[in-house]
């Protein structure tokens, strides 16, 4: 990955586009990871010394892309956290697919 394409960033939290096929955290392959990038991008553009914090507050899967949040610190780890249990923290869902699709079913996850 050549840069992180950051969209927002406070002390609390950032925010990036994670492209397709970068996975979310660490798997099994040992590919790079968005949480990895997160973290060397921190570490670098504060000089951070040690371990940095990173709290992965939901995940999109690997062939996917799209606009995911970090939060910067434990504490807004748990407020997210909390706001995704309690579906206060809302996600939207774009698809564009090439081709005619067979079924013109709508689905809606809740």
């Amino acid at each position: 990955m050549n840069q992180l394409k950051v969209i927002y960033e406070d002390n609390h939290i950032i925010v990036v586009e994670k492209p397709v096929n970068i996975p979310s955290q660490g798997d099994k392959t040992g590919d790079k990871d968005m949480l990895t990038i997160i973290k060397e991008y921190l570490k670098e553009k504060y000089h951070k010394p040690g371990n940095v914090y990173l709290g992965l507050v939901h995940r999109l899967d690997r062939p996917v892309g799209g606009v995911m949040v970090f939060a910067k610190t434990s504490k807004a780890a748990a407020r997210l956290s909390e706001q995704v249990r309690e579906k206060v923290f809302q996600k939207t869902y774009l698809v564009i697919c090439n081709g005619q699709m067979e079924s013109a079913k709508r689905y809606v996850r809740r």
